[in-house]
């Protein structure tokens, strides 16, 4: 929904509350890539960012007549402010902002310092709470450990067994993991799924086309789609017993869906960051890109909320598919793609009007899902193989025939509902009437019947 100005208002908001970490990623975007205005911040917020912060945010509701914001508490390692700090923090952004409209306020954290006594303070405060955790001990090991080169997977399992207690699933909001190739899909699929995550999400390590992931941004490399496919198989085998966000996200867009990632889509950026010291910017995930990339040079003391999505370069992420660069208007898979993460499309000299970086690798397992997906939802007509065998031979009962006219009547149905929605899908692209081609059905025996299917091409 716009208001004045014909902005695009802001509905999620990452506050930075403090600006160091106990832990030593090496794939950190805030510590390890181009951007390091962390040095020059304050280590910790103050209650009076945080108050103005609050005041900021209920304007911008209040503005934009906002039913809810999401607060999300970030870092750095935002446990390291402390409980009485945390505590301070939620208590007062919902005094500045409750009245106004519905705030979901979260909490992301590596999980090393997460206790009972914080648990028992974010149920008290309703702050939910998401972990980083890459995998199994051999994946999350890969990365994330401390400045020693201990590792971090004991005391993060820990934390992540606290969040399952009955007393705190309330407040388990799920796990994200960021991918690395050299892992084990399955084993990290499998090792995350066994903690019952509310949500999980895959990310996609960093990067640009100045400085591309490992593995990633030569000419038909598909290393992460193919890592990515695994886990969308075993995901399939295992039931899909936890919702997986990029999985789900690209499911949805297939079907004119909205993606729940900021990573695919084509929905406008919603997103504005909050520093220790007040200054706004963009999307954390752009620090890779080069020094100074997110800044706004705003800040909560001197400006409204709607002068940063006024900004040029937060409203360069709102334009939908007219915001891409030529060669993602013309994707198959753009409605689902979305061209990727803005941070991934950066190239010295073209900027962000790139393709992302990873743009086989997006290609492919959209691709892959969509066409999965297409073969589960294929409509069919089951035969008991006894009675297609008798017809097969020229006989076959009263039964049999009412089997056979049945099958027929479904194939009728789903070629019909079929051509009825590409003609719907062709006068919405091209205005106009489009011909139909038929789908030939074929036969396949399974499990003592036959199942009539559209014949693949």
């Amino acid at each position: 929904m716009a208001a004045s100005g014909g902005v695009l208002p802001f509905r999620q908001f990452v506050l930075k509350i403090h600006s160091r970490c106990d832990l030593a990623c090496d794939h950190c975007y805030v510590y390890e890539h181009a951007d390091q205005s962390w040095r020059g911040r304050p280590t910790a917020i103050s209650s009076e960012v945080v108050a103005r912060a609050g005041e900021r945010i209920a304007e911008h509701a209040r503005e934009h007549r906002l039913a809810e914001v999401r607060v999300i508490l970030h870092g750095g390692e935002p446990l390291l402010a402390g409980a009485a700090l945390l505590g301070s923090i939620a208590r007062g952004l919902r005094r500045a902002i409750e009245p106004v409209c519905r705030l979901d306020l979260r909490i992301h954290t590596n999980g090393v310092r997460l206790d009972e006594e914080l648990c028992e303070l974010f149920r008290a405060e309703r702050v939910l709470v998401g972990i980083s955790l890459d995998g199994d001990r051999s994946a999350n090991d890969l990365h994330r450990r401390y400045a020693n080169g201990r590792s971090s997977y004991d005391q993060v399992l820990r934390a992540v067994g606290l969040l399952r207690r009955e007393r705190f699933r309330e407040i388990y909001s799920g796990l994200l993991a960021t991918v690395d190739i050299r892992s084990d899909p399955v084993a990290v699929y499998r090792a995350l799924a066994d903690l019952e995550p509310p949500n999980l999400d895959f990310l996609l390590p960093h990067g640009t086309w100045d400085s591309p992931p490992p593995g990633a941004g030569e000419p038909g490399a598909t290393n992460y789609a193919d890592w990515l496919i695994a886990v969308f198989g075993e995901w399939t085998r295992d039931g899909r017993r936890v919702p997986i966000r990029m999985f789900e996200s690209i499911i949805a867009t297939s079907h004119g869906g909205v993606s729940a990632t900021e990573s695919l889509g084509l929905a406008p950026s919603d997103v504005a960051v909050i520093e220790t010291d007040g200054t706004i910017e963009q999307a954390d995930s752009i620090k890779v890109a080069y020094d100074g990339a997110p800044e706004t040079g705003l800040d909560i003391f001197r400006h409204p909320l709607d002068a940063a999505a006024a900004h040029p370069a937060i409203r360069a992420r709102q334009r939908g598919i007219a915001g891409l660069s030529a060669t993602c208007r013309e994707c198959p898979v753009v409605t689902s793609c979305g061209g990727g993460l803005y941070a991934h499309r950066y190239r010295s000299g073209s900027g962000f009007a790139n393709p992302s970086v990873y743009c086989g690798d997006l290609e492919k397992i959209i691709t892959h899902v969509r066409a999965e997906e297409a073969a589960r939802r294929r409509p069919g007509h089951v035969i008991p193989q006894a009675h297609f065998d008798a017809l097969a031979a020229g006989y076959g009962d009263a039964e049999s025939v009412s089997h056979l006219n049945a099958a027929q009547r479904s194939v009728r149905r789903a070629l019909s509902q079929s051509a009825a929605q590409g003609a719907r899908s062709a006068m919405r692209a091209a205005g106009g009437f489009q011909m139909m081609a038929l789908i030939p059905y074929q036969s396949c025996s399974m499990n003592g019947s036959t199942r009539f299917r559209p014949a693949t091409s």
